[in-house]
């Protein structure tokens, strides 16, 4: 994609290259895009012409797929995706198609304009500012009326994303990569293939480079913009350098065990099952006090968890996803850290004849790993279990709702976060506190859907944004909007 309106926009080629500029000190700002995607096209113009306005910043722009280091050295899963840099440290990024908002945090980043000018608000009185008001009306138009974020699966037509879902879930292992297992097209496909052979496994493969419409609407499907990507039973695992941390942790050989797949034999080529639900069948190689000691530790809550991490910074996305559904159920839980303790770590796998994390165990009582407490969530039976083994949930809804509306004296559920609104009725609330000057808390409703429906019943209010003062709704944006013409916003928020 070629630079437009003369902007100083420079196309990084290697992770070498971008280290370099940002080791220098001087401010950067860097654009990940991708050529299917046309709000990357839409931003890219409204990048270049900030490269104009600011001449002493670095504009750097990178395609996605083709630098997959770099993509996921910044941990790169939507496009069009800025990250910003000064004095040789990442202190912002952005995602979506925000032109607004891409071009203050560049003011931010950049300083001046002009040597010995103040920095002002990137969208005002500059050459990007006539591009920034086109490029909003081109992504409302596009997004038909609404702001746009990152490209979704919504994109698809129907007939792509079932094609898409059954090529996924076509083998239990699936890996799209560029070539094939027997000759891959490119580097990090060879590096994919080959760990899986060092795990054993059999794999299904497909070469997105015999089928573009595949290739780019599987990048859309994942929300993964490079390749190779590889699928265990239909679940996004990562790209090559997720594969690579996977494996040499260990941790990709945990997944695999627990979603059951089985192990190749290196001599006769058959599969054999690796023992997951049978675990090491027996426990006589742990020590008396072992034995007592994980006992108490597992009976040391009526719900507790073992899990990589801590419930704050899970260290794997099998904890997290546990984790989550607790936290959805309102159920006050303990945990362990099995990466900070190996022999526990190794003596419950003995213990209880599971060999993988996490493990959720209810009033002593294994539940199991992390695909059987999300299907018992789904079905309903691990709230019938909870209810069974006398465990409550530790905070009803309301309680829940009362609490977050309480977090801050003013209080906006919005769409988006405060930096970059989703929708452009948020985006008014936020400019007009900001304007008067008013400190408030935020909550993004999209993160949320239980908080998203429940708002509504609970406040009798059914759209968003919202805005409390003190636990109090004081309405949505007319109302906010009216307080502000009226001058009465600030007062209203101070009494």
């Amino acid at each position: 994609m070629a630079a437009t309106g003369g902007g100083a926009v420079k196309d990084v080629k290697s992770k070498a290259e971008l280290d370099n500029i940002v080791a220098a000190g001087a401010s950067v700002v860097l654009h990940f895009w991708a050529s299917w995607c046309e709000a990357s096209k839409h931003m890219d113009q409204v990048f270049s012409h900030l490269s104009t306005d600011f001449p002493l910043a670095h504009f750097l722009r990178v395609e996605a797929e083709e630098q997959p280091e770099i993509s996921e050295a910044y941990s790169v899963s939507a496009v069009p995706y800025f990250v910003f840099f000064k004095d040789g440290k990442r202190v912002d990024t952005l995602e979506g198609a925000d032109p607004s908002s891409l071009a203050n945090k560049v003011a931010k980043v950049a300083g001046a304009i002009r040597p010995g000018e103040p920095a002002a608000p990137a969208s005002l009185g500059m050459a990007a500012g006539p591009t920034i008001l086109e490029t909003v009306q081109e992504l409302a138009k596009d997004n038909g009326g609404s702001q746009f974020g990152s490209q979704s699966v919504s994109g698809l037509s129907d007939g792509l994303k079932k094609s898409l879902q059954q090529l996924v879930n076509s083998h239990p292992i699936m890996l799209f990569m560029k070539g094939s297992p027997e000759s891959p097209k490119c580097g990090f496909s060879q590096k994919v293939v080959d760990i899986l052979k060092k795990e054993k496994v059999k794999i299904g493969s497909f070469d997105i480079l015999t089928d573009n419409e595949v290739r780019e609407g599987l990048k859309k499907f994942s929300n993964w913009p490079t390749y190779p990507q590889l699928y265990c039973k239909g679940e996004l695992l990562g790209g090559c350098d997720i594969i690579i941390a996977m494996h040499d942790s260990g941790e990709l050989g945990e997944v695999l065990r627990d979603h059951g797949i089985d192990i190749i034999d290196s001599e006769t080529g058959k599969s054999e099952p690796d023992g997951h639900k049978g675990g090491i069948v027996q426990s006589s190689g742990l020590s008396a006090a072992l034995s007592e000691r994980i006992r108490g530790l597992i009976n040391s809550g009526p719900v507790m968890l073992f899990m990589k991490g801590k419930p704050d910074e899970p260290r794997c996305g099998f904890s997290r996803k546990v984790v989550d559904i607790l936290k959805q159920e309102n159920v006050k839980f303990e945990s362990f850290d099995i990466l900070s303790d190996d022999e526990v770590r190794q003596g419950i796998k003995v213990y209880s004849n599971w060999s993988s994390y996490p493990q959720l165990y209810i009033k002593g009582e294994l539940i199991g790993g992390s695909d059987i407490v999300l299907e018992m969530q789904k079905s309903g039976e691990l709230q019938k279990v909870l209810a069974e083994k006398g465990v409550s949930s530790s905070e009803t809804l309301e309680d829940h709702l009362k609490r977050v509306i309480n977090s801050s004296p003013v209080m906006l559920f919005m769409k988006g976060t405060v930096d970059s609104p989703k929708c452009g009725f948020s985006s008014k609330v936020v400019n007009s506190l900001k304007e008067e000057g008013v400190e408030f808390g935020s909550f993004d409703i999209l993160s949320d859907d239980v908080v998203r429906q429940g708002l509504k019943t609970y406040s009798n209010w059914p759209t968003f944004p919202q805005l409390y003062y003190k636990g109090e709704l004081i309405g949505g944006c007319d109302i906010v909007l009216e307080l502000r013409n009226n001058g009465e916003l600030k007062v209203t928020l101070s009494e």
